[in-house]
């Protein structure tokens, strides 16, 4: 019985783990850093004004994020200020 009440433990921990890293969020990220980590996949940015736009996150720099293949915009890019967004959406799975 106490085989099984740690094995228990140790599957909780392991799942909620692996939960909290699909993002990879850390308490001292910010927009772009978690952009900069997801360089190269599809990303969802919310705007301060509520507009939305995605696409592949190309490159971020230190004010600014490029967006590739925006979303039923596929022949355009988009160049975002990185003080203009609200939140990052990414899907995870």
């Amino acid at each position: 019985m106490k085989t099984l009440t740690i094995l228990a433990l140790m599957t909780t921990l392991a799942a909620s783990a692996v939960a909290a890293d699909k993002i990879g969020f850390t308490p001292s990220d910010t927009p772009a850093t978690v952009l900069k980590r997801n360089e190269g996949q599809k990303a969802e940015i919310r705007l301060k004004s509520g507009e939305k736009i995605s696409g592949k996150v190309t490159a971020v720099g230190e004010k600014a994020v490029h967006i590739s293949e925006l979303t039923g915009q596929e022949f355009y890019d988009a160049v975002i200020s990185l003080d203009d967004v609200s939140a990052v959406i990414i899907r995870v799975k």
